[in-house]
């Protein structure tokens, strides 16, 4: 009896440790859970969100069409965006096969297969993307070469913009592109192949355009808010409106007072704007901070001594200018600093007066 007595004490003895084992670990997980909720303030959201990153981007009807769409990536399904942008290649490789080319592409070519038929059906997509192209290369080298500031220069792109191999740059000069990751890997593969490199003269990172945070992202990479910076815009696929408006809201915070936005913006008929496509895009830039202006297609067209046609300015596309009016949050972190070692400065002056 005794002895039953015993083991049933010790029984009891060791549920009860059990149970007081259970209640620790039950303790500590909320602990952990609270101090879990107390901390999520401190993650960063990312501030171009949910079209990019957690949408998948559909296929825009109004672009380039082909013959035979036969551009795959692996054995996968013919991507879009893929497609889309190996049809801007092929683009500028026939273009500087031209007798009189409105610019060189040396490399574009390289990204060619030969199991792939990227034949554009639509002679004025083709014509159009010819003159975005000559526009774009034009006030790129302009801005640089007439000024020794622009040194950072963000480049958004299909994936496939051979800007950083075949136009010179400036010394000291950082590219950033932000593009569809896959369509860049391919592409850099395929120009890694033919033996393509950047220009001794400049840095060049590259970013997936859905990445989580790119604000910080940039930043962390060297990316300077407190001084100018280039941004243009060709071939990134913004398939919803919210798409632009968050990429200009980007823009405007990390791009230094003066820094230019330009490019070539493609406007989704579902994107429901209600004005002329001028006075939209004018208002959305002043809305964030931008003077902008819209170039014409047969502006550029005459510039090149082409024929000026403007059926051009009824498509889905526009070329734009726009300047930064604000201050970027570099320079607003910095002025804010100014202000408290100013504030700091009275208090003790009017200290030492007491």
């Amino acid at each position: 009896m005794v002895g039953g007595d015993s083991h049933k004490g010790q029984g009891e003895v060791l549920g009860s440790g059990k149970t007081n084992r259970r209640v620790q670990l039950t303790c500590r997980n909320k602990q952990t859970m609270a101090t879990n909720n107390h901390c999520s303030f401190l993650r960063h959201s990312p501030l171009v969100s949910s079209p990019w990153r957690n949408k998948k981007p559909t296929p825009n009807p109004s672009r380039v069409r082909f013959s035979r769409p036969s551009a795959q990536y692996g054995r996968e399904e013919p991507d879009p965006l893929l497609r889309a942008a190996l049809t801007s290649a092929w683009i500028r490789d026939q273009e500087s096969r031209r007798s009189d080319p409105l610019f060189i592409d040396t490399y574009a070519g390289g990204l060619l297969s030969s199991d792939e038929c990227l034949h554009s059906t639509n002679v004025s997509e083709l014509y159009r993307y010819r003159l975005a192209t000559k526009f774009i290369d034009d006030r790129l080298q302009q801005l640089l070469s007439t000024s020794d500031q622009f040194r950072q220069i963000v480049l958004l792109s299909d994936g496939m913009d051979t800007r950083p191999y075949r136009l010179n740059w400036p010394r000291l000069s950082v590219l950033y592109n932000l593009s569809p990751d896959r369509v860049f890997a391919l592409g850099t593969k395929r120009l890694q192949g033919i033996g393509a490199k950047t220009s001794r003269n400049c840095l060049l990172f590259n970013f997936p355009n859905d990445s989580r945070n790119l604000q910080e992202t940039l930043c962390k990479n060297g990316f300077n808010g407190n001084q100018p910076s280039l941004w243009v815009l060709q071939g990134l696929p913004l398939p919803y409106l919210i798409s632009f408006e968050e990429l200009l809201l980007l823009i405007s915070s990390l791009a230094m007072k003066g820094s230019i936005f330009f490019g070539e913006l493609h406007i989704p008929s579902d994107w429901m704007i209600s004005r002329t496509k001028e006075e939209w895009l004018e208002n959305v830039f002043l809305r964030h901070g931008f003077r902008g202006t819209i170039v014409k297609y047969s502006e550029v067209a005459g510039n090149s001594e082409l024929d000026p046609d403007t059926g051009f300015e009824a498509s889905g596309s526009i070329l734009f200018v726009a300047e930064q009016l604000r201050m970027s949050d570099g320079q607003m972190e910095v002025w804010r600093m100014h202000l408290e070692r100013m504030e700091e400065e009275a208090d003790e002056d009017g200290f030492e007066e007491l």
